[in-house]
């Protein structure tokens, strides 16, 4: 998945003891016996999450209120996705509680590696005020909770905006190209929008919410391409981002350049004037911060432009499950339900005091949550971020497919080839377009 500040890859000696605790927990005996799952206090459950834990004061007020004590087990995203894939194939334990990120429901689900929700959780609750609980939602079932909120936005540089004479935000495409075009004639940047062109999943993402703002989807219910067509959006989105690096908008070494390092030695540095498919938050983690930006106060989010107007975003965010094999579903259910709690989500993201805050790129998954971070003034343009949220669509209407990797793979590693000149975009949205083709039609 793409890099975000909050599941940064976990560093030093720790992350080797990590490794260490889930090699061992991938033995074993697949899972508890059924007095002991039901067990929801005097309990100790692992916890399986791309992230830093969370205070200790707060994982302490858990046990002391519910008597289950717990583990942490941070490591990066791409090694816990391994790891969640092989203790489910052999029927192994490896922990409680585990990342389920958007792009993996479908696979989870289909498989049936993960326990529904619906059956502990107050669904409906969730509903009411999780936007994104759709992306973890698969034919009726729960298979995972969001518990930060990522959605897919532009960002602009208003600074840079203002000196090319720019004095109205663009709400168009075609608005914003010409503005793009703008500030390169005049000498403001020599190019200044950043796409990251590496072959990486951030490309993929970039691809998704572009093909959104042109007005449509990548695949369609049965996992069929709906990009096929140079008419189409999908195609029209790839072309646009192409023709960008062809024409000087994007640097031409943005083609070994991923999402996080575009964010943090492009936009934060005055670099680019904007990124067309960002993510929300980085305002306030990355772009407000001093010591790490030259931007700060000079970066605000864009209502994405679409063909006729502001386009929706696109989700991707993170969420937790419970894996088939949980030694204790019942006590990691208490746990999902406490963590993913509006209380706890408050805690968090500072609204009761610093000494509980989690993460400085975390955004609350409940949206009213994040409504309270906006009155308070604590989320930079926070206003503007809701309204992104309420609107915030899955990537995937229908879930992901359970060969979404497969796709992405494909997808990045073509994109990058037009992008540098190897292919077409014509051949890259065709080769694209087969494997799509020969998975939907093997499933």
């Amino acid at each position: 998945m793409r890099t975000r500040p909050l599941r940064a890859t976990w560093r030093g000696l720790a992350g080797l003891g990590v490794i260490t605790l889930l090699a061992a927990g991938c033995g074993g005996n697949g899972g508890s016996t059924s007095d002991e799952s039901s067990k929801t206090t005097g309990v100790t459950i692992t916890v399986a999450l791309p992230t830093d834990p969370p205070p200790a004061a707060a994982l302490d007020e858990f046990t002391k209120q519910t008597g289950i004590t717990v583990k942490w087990a941070s490591s990066d995203w791409d090694s816990l996705q391994t790891k969640i894939s092989a203790a489910a194939s052999a029927n192994t334990y490896f922990a409680d509680v585990t990342n389920v990120d958007w792009s993996r429901v479908g696979q989870l689900g289909k498989l049936k590696w993960f326990q529904p929700l619906e059956t502990k959780l107050d669904a409906n609750s969730l509903k009411s005020d999780m936007p994104q609980l759709a992306s973890f939602t698969l034919d009726g079932h729960i298979i995972g909770v969001p518990y930060d909120a990522s959605y897919m936005v532009t960002t602009v540089n208003t600074e840079l905006f203002a000196k090319a004479g720019i004095t109205k935000m663009p709400t168009t495409i075609d608005e914003y190209t010409n503005d793009l075009k703008q500030i390169k004639s005049k000498g403001v940047v020599k190019h200044p929008l950043n796409i990251p062109f590496a072959a990486a999943e951030g490309l993929s993402t970039y691809w998704y919410e572009t093909t959104q703002a042109f007005g449509g989807t990548v695949l369609d219910a049965k996992g069929k391409p709906q990009f096929t067509d140079p008419n189409s959006p999908g195609y029209k989105a790839a072309q646009w981002m192409v023709d960008a690096v062809k024409s000087g908008l994007v640097p031409p070494g943005n083609v070994n350049v991923n999402d996080s390092q575009g964010e943090q030695t492009l936009m934060a540095q005055g670099q680019a004037a904007s990124t067309f498919s960002d993510y929300s938050g980085l305002i306030n983690s990355l772009y407000n911060v001093k010591k790490s930006s030259k931007v700060s106060g000079k970066i605000q989010y864009l209502n994405t432009p679409g063909v006729s107007g502001p386009a929706s975003n696109l989700s991707n965010p993170d969420g937790m499950g419970i894996p088939k094999q949980a030694k204790y579903p019942q006590a990691a259910a208490k746990f999902i339900e406490w963590f993913t709690s509006a209380t706890t989500q408050e805690n968090f993201s500072g609204l009761n005091g610093e000494d509980k805050v989690w993460g400085s790129s975390f955004i609350p998954s409940r949206l009213s949550v994040v409504e309270k971070l906006s009155k308070a003034g604590s989320l930079a343009d926070g206003e503007r971020l809701s309204a992104m949220l309420k609107t915030a669509k899955p990537v995937f209407p229908e879930g992901a497919p359970a060969w979404y990797p497969a796709f992405s793979n494909a997808v990045y590693t073509n994109l990058h080839a037009a992008a540098t000149g190897s292919m077409t975009v014509a051949d890259a949205i065709n080769a694209i377009a087969a494997v799509a083709n020969s998975k939907a039609g093997g499933s």
